[in-house]
């Protein structure tokens, strides 16, 4: 603070009270095929609800499964998962539209380049959200004027025989003639004859001279349920008049400003059945909008029916508007515009989008994998994670062929583990290939096959590599499929942070519990798990009765180190994680004896906690004089060193049972054993 140049009294604080704080060490990281959502985007999911809501049902293939399973596995144990969707441009993803197909990645791209409008001439008026197959079963209808809605006497029955004599129609007719048809309905649309209240459905694509109906709300959804004569007058209401209370009209907003007319009804269905189950089910409804840009709702934001929609919905983006209520796909037409004579179109049917052309992307290939991993994941200060998961290493050759490859498991598995090495606070975690112990009979080729999947691979204290691959119920589609199990080892990791600390081994029978699977491909014997932990390789094994565990906690180090194990090298990620970011407070101040003094008042307690909480054996903090000399300061630097004696797990247990002579005493004894 400044010298004071007057009497006066100054008050100044000092804070002292700077902390280590907590990190986390249980996020995990994931990117793969999916059928639904964002494309090159990091989407944080908490569970498999979540999962499924944003990234939808695991395709019915193999790999499909895969994928999906793998991110939802690492959820079953209690922690966040942050996944990113493959971006395969040019291996066929496509979002469906109304017109040609395109791939539209996120909702950053379609502020960019859908927004204004300016696409609509290549995907039309709207178009899937995102990429994939289900978006072909999606169909969006627009009702946009009160005749839309709702028409009374828009035709009349017309059922003159040769004679030119009425005949009436008779119970249980389905097909009716009228004066026009098609002009005046759509498949969908509701009837009610005049002076009668039963309701009826339109049935197919109507011609200029009939329509075909059923009943609403009998039994046997048959025609018409009472005799209806000749000439009698046909009200005609829009298939989902009773999703609203009444048809649109003119906004609150628009009265304001002296606009008329500008509201609209919008209904998102599934047509197919394809997303629900259920063709026609309705998915979403935006109720009341406006057709005018500048409009706004009672909250004060904007109720234009576009950003509504991109606002909103969870299937589809507005892409232009129709030229039936708007002079160009791209026009911007204000309440001021409207109030000024510039009426919006009033189409006396309901405006119907029916999307299609979209198409999943084949799996990605070995290079657009590590491009995803290193996009996202990459920058250790932009995003934090924990866990990487590597998933299958099924890739595409490139030209639509899937393999399973050594040299792309390898390539993969060796990108993650340098990611890893370049940010230091997370690790990989892996699992050989698919073809290596799936349908493999033998052991021994079992054994060998995932010993040479992973003799290649990068020695690093930032990877640990498990030994199978899992069975498990595919839900979504009635039956069981193979899955990598790293995404349940991740998984064990995170949950046994949150049930104890991450420097506490997540093997053995306390903490290395699988869920959720039927069975292993492998299951390695006592000899076979010798050979597969020699090589740096975590065995996944069933015990009879005692249920599948992760039975190993080595890492992927090839030299004997202490951190050739999880538990210490996870040990060493939270201290340099937590640590590293309590020294950024120190940046730009004076290094001193009071900074110095300051910064160890900080670590030492955190370290006492971690030694406390089993963590530790012993610690020492220097950060003094000793090391911080007159050239290290000219340097503008700064060092504290801090010396730890990592807690070791158990991996071997020798039990020596010893039986004595009656009289001898057993301290006599102690000593031979």
């Amino acid at each position: 603070m400044a010298f004071q140049v007057s009497p006066g009294v100054q008050v100044k604080e000092v804070d002292l009270t700077n902390v280590v704080p907590a990190v986390s060490s249980t996020t995990g990281a994931f990117a793969g095929s999916f059928q639904w959502g964002p494309v090159d985007e990091v989407i944080t999911v908490s569970d498999s609800k979540g999962l499924n809501s944003v990234f939808g049902n695991p395709a019915n293939t193999d790999a499909g499964s895969e994928d999906y399973y793998t991110a939802e596995s690492f959820l079953k144990y209690g922690s966040s998962l942050r996944v990113v969707r493959l971006n395969s441009t040019g291996l066929y993803s496509a979002n469906a539209s109304s017109a040609s197909t395109s791939l539209l990645k996120n909702n950053e791209e379609y502020i960019e380049t859908y927004r204004d409008g300016s696409q609509a001439a290549t995907v039309g008026t709207f178009i899937a959200k995102y990429a994939g197959v289900l978006g072909n079963s999606l169909k969006v209808e627009l009702c946009g004027s009160s005749n839309a809605y709702y028409n009374d006497v828009v035709t009349a029955t017309n059922s003159l025989d040769g004679d030119s004599n009425p005949v009436d129609l008779a119970v249980g007719t389905t097909t009716i003639p009228v004066d026009a048809g098609n002009s005046v309905f759509q498949v969908g649309d509701i009837i009610k004859f005049a002076n009668h209240s039963q309701e009826y459905k339109v049935l197919t694509a109507p011609d200029d001279a009939s329509i075909t109906i059923e009943s609403i709300g009998t039994p046997t959804k048959t025609g018409l349920t009472t005799v209806v004569g000749d000439g009698v007058n046909i009200d005609r209401f829009w298939k989902h008049y009773s999703l609203f209370d009444k048809a649109p009209g003119s906004s609150a907003n628009a009265v304001k400003a002296g606009a008329t007319n500008d509201e609209c009804h919008i209904v998102v269905t599934d047509e197919d059945g394809a997303i629900t189950g259920v063709p026609g089910e309705v998915l979403e409804t935006y109720g009341f909008v406006s057709q005018a840009s500048d409009a706004k709702d009672e909250q004060g934001r904007s109720n234009y029916y576009r950003d509504v929609i991109a606002r909103g919905s969870d299937y589809v983006y507005w892409s232009g508007h129709s030229t039936s209520t708007h002079a160009s796909a791209t026009e911007s037409r204000t309440l001021a515009t409207v109030a000024g004579g510039t009426a919006f179109g009033q189409p006396a049917l309901p405006l119907t989008v029916s999307l299609g052309g979209g198409a999943n992307g084949r799996l990605g290939t070995a290079g657009q994998k590590t491009d995803a991993y290193s996009t996202h994941f990459g920058d250790a200060e932009t995003i934090d994670i924990s866990l990487i998961l590597m998933g299958s290493a099924r890739t595409d050759n490139g030209s639509g062929t899937e393999q399973d490859t050594i040299t792309d498991h390898n390539t993969i598995l060796n990108e993650l583990i340098l990611l890893c090495e370049n940010r230091k606070d997370c690790i990989v975690v892996a699992s050989p290939r698919k073809t290596s112990i799936v349908n493999v009979a033998l052991e021994s080729t079992q054994v060998s096959n995932v010993k040479t999947d992973y003799s290649s691979v990068t020695s690093s204290s930032y990877a640990v590599l498990d030994s199978g691959w899992v069975y498990q119920y595919d839900r979504f589609n009635d039956k069981y499929c193979w899955v990598p199990g790293n995404g349940h080892t991740a998984g064990i990791m995170a949950r046994s942070d949150l049930l104890s600390d991450a420097w506490f081994s997540p093997a053995g029978f306390t903490r290395g519990q699988y869920l959720g699977i039927t069975k292993l491909a492998f299951n390695p014997k006592k000899s076979s798990r010798d050979d597969l932990y020699r090589a740096r390789i975590n065995p996944i094994v069933t015990f009879a009765g005692q249920g599948t565990v992760l039975f190993g906690d080595k890492t992927a180090l090839t030299s004997p180190s202490a951190f050739d194990r999880v538990n210490v090298r996870r040990l060493f990620i939270v201290l340099e994680k937590a640590i590293a970011t309590a020294a950024k407070s120190q940046l730009f101040e004076f290094n001193d004896a009071f900074t110095r003094a300051q910064f160890r008042s900080a670590v030492e307690p955190f370290l006492r906690d971690v030694k406390n909480r089993r963590g530790l054996v012993d610690f020492s903090v220097i950060c003094d004089e000793t090391n911080n000399t007159d050239t290290v300061i000219d340097r503008n630097e700064f060092v504290c060193s801090i010396f730890v004696k990592p807690a070791k797990s158990i991996n071997f247990i020798t039990l020596n049972f010893v039986a004595a002579r009656s009289g001898v005493e057993f301290e006599e004894i102690y000593s031979a054993v």
